[in-house]
């Protein structure tokens, strides 16, 4: 049977439009800001890892937030992360980040603009038929309004991450010595990522790019499984 979305929460011609060129290269974006005759241009897709998602429960979302740092001191909880209320099957999934260039010039020096366009898991390699942000397990599609369905990030960092393992693999980030966050034991990765593993659930936690923060993108095929689960920031949402 063909997958019929939710209209709600379907993306617009735009946002399917950058959701769909900003992972082929070679194609231009936009113009650079204040400069409308120097394209923006997907220079390429880079794999950045793979990351072991075993309980099939995806969150998307900042990997600690500023509010938090106090709580944490004192050992009391925290909200919950934004778990996407989709599921996909438990498996290892690689994590590629679509990079742009758009060359400026600031105070005679001259910058070739390098920038992340957006980020994916990649759950298939099947052709996406079309796009829906996705719900978070406590959002309510009743009471949203087009552009609330994305997660917040202090310090524009976002991730992909089990959530069966969220408070193992998101411990390293709520360290503190006197209120001051201490080196945290990740692996470094390429695209300023990070990766956090808990081999005891053999689960893992992939930090990326999201200046402040970023709205999800569910990429489905005709029969509506999700293909791909992209990020952006500052994307138009859904038709209204």
């Amino acid at each position: 049977m063909e997958w019929i979305g939710d209209a709600r929460l379907a993306a617009g011609a735009e946002a399917a439009w950058y959701l769909e060129t900003a992972f082929t290269p070679g194609e231009q974006l936009g113009t650079v800001y204040d400069d409308p005759t120097t394209p923006v241009v997907v220079t390429g897709i880079e794999e950045v890892t793979t990351m072991r998602i075993p309980s099939g429960r995806l969150v998307v979302d900042a990997p600690w937030h500023d509010d938090e740092v106090y709580d944490y001191e004192r050992g009391l909880p925290t909200s919950p992360p934004r778990e996407l209320a989709v599921r996909i099957p438990p498996g290892t999934y690689r994590v590629e980040i679509a990079w742009t260039a758009g060359p400026y010039e600031f105070f005679g020096e001259h910058f070739d603009g390098l920038a992340c366009a957006a980020t994916r898991l990649c759950i298939s390699d099947d052709p996406v038929a079309g796009w829906e942000m996705g719900l978070g397990v406590d959002d309510d599609i009743d009471r949203l309004q087009p552009g609330e369905i994305r997660f917040g990030s202090d310090a524009n960092v976002g991730c992909f991450a089990d959530a069966g393992a969220w408070t193992a693999l998101t411990a390293p980030f709520r360290t503190y010595v006197d209120g001051q966050p201490v080196p945290r034991d990740s692996e470094q990765l390429p695209g300023w990522c990070e990766r956090v593993t808990d081999e005891s659930q053999q689960a893992d936690l992939v930090t990326f790019t999201a200046e402040g923060g970023g709205v999800v993108w569910l990429g489905r095929t005709k029969t509506g499984d999700v293909a791909t689960i992209v990020v952006t920031s500052g994307l138009p949402g859904a038709k209204a």
